[in-house]
């Protein structure tokens, strides 16, 4: 149409076709206005389907890594995923809570590499989670299932070779007299903060990262203590305590955490928030890899409808406990 407005000007308009100088101011601005308006047009429908993608892509990964319950029986839950590649609301980090009738289950891991990249590898693990969590009496048979879940992953996606792919990843189980059982597979182990005490709990050296090395046929779990009223468990990828500023220091995590139970009664929304506004605050609002967090404070707190939660653990998510996120 625009194009069609200037020739029909050029072809059609007698003032077009003369050369004096009044002439030519006219016709100069009529094709400034036409081009004017193209490029007005043009911005218009690329930002039109540039807003439909992001909508696309926003329920794509708010399906993939769905916002918590801000309590699962008994236990106060907040998370948080701060991504480190730009317009990604999630990146190579995951994490779910789910209440089981052996506890609840919760899982944190870490894909190699960061952004969309991994979105493939995230769907994976935490799909078979959501369903081995129920299915299996302990942890050893979950974390069977999430490598076999890997491998049948890999093996699709790379059909040519094996690809260098990890997962990192740590499931605890937290019972309901408050007992705390775990397996490692090369990710960083949770602290324990109780009161002003914060204690990073390192019972035994971890298993490999998933996708690595096969996993051995009998899985023990290994114990966490127990966490008691009032107690909470932080678990986050190794992006939070390796985050740098700009003199290439490393983000104090032990000193975050103290200085975040220091005005108690703490809860695991607060904790949340001041972690994550020092993340940002110290990497300058752009962190160079995925940060996941994860907080469960034992409050004794129920559930919306009071029964704990569905099978599948997301019965009542609460507004302000979506996945927070940060866009470099």
């Amino acid at each position: 149409m625009w194009g069609a407005a200037a020739v029909t000007y050029k072809l059609a308009c007698p003032l077009a076709q003369e050369t004096g100088l009044e002439a030519r101011i006219v016709t100069s601005a009529v094709f400034f206005a036409v081009g004017t308006g193209l490029i007005l047009h043009v911005r218009h429908t690329l930002m039109r389907e540039l807003r439909q993608l992001r909508r696309v892509a926003g329920a794509a990964q708010s399906a993939l890594l769905r916002p918590l319950p801000s309590c699962v029986d008994g236990l106060d839950v907040a998370a948080a995923q701060l991504s480190a590649e730009r317009g990604a609301a999630i990146g190579g980090d995951l994490y779910e809570v789910v209440a089981t009738e052996y506890g609840v289950r919760a899982v944190m891991g870490d894909v190699r590499g960061h952004g969309i990249g991994t979105f493939g590898t995230v769907a994976a693990v935490l799909g078979c989670f959501r369903e081995a969590a129920h299915d299996e009496k302990d942890l050893g048979g979950v974390l069977h299932r999430l490598e076999r879940a890997l491998a049948r992953h890999l093996r699709q996606e790379h059909p040519a070779g094996a690809a260098e792919e990890f997962v990192t990843l740590l499931l605890v189980e937290i019972r309901a007299d408050g007992e705390m059982t775990a397996l490692n597979c090369g990710h960083p182990w949770p602290y324990r903060l109780s009161g002003t005490d914060v204690g990073q709990l390192a019972p035994v050296d971890p298993y490999p990262p998933l996708g690595l090395f096969p996993l051995p046929a009998e899985l023990p779990t290994v114990g966490l203590g127990y966490l008691e009223h009032g107690d909470a468990l932080f678990l986050f990828t190794d992006g939070a305590q390796d985050a740098r500023d700009a003199r290439g220091r490393f983000f104090p995590l032990p000193h975050a955490l103290t200085k975040a139970v220091r005005d108690a009664p703490f809860s695991s929304q607060t904790i949340l928030s001041s972690i994550s506004h020092d993340l940002l605050h110290h990497t300058r609002g752009g962190p160079t890899d995925d940060i996941a967090l994860m907080i469960l404070t034992r409050s004794g707190c129920t559930s919306l409808r009071g029964t704990g939660n569905c099978a599948t653990g997301h019965d009542a998510p609460a507004a302000d406990n979506a996945p927070v996120t940060q866009r470099r």
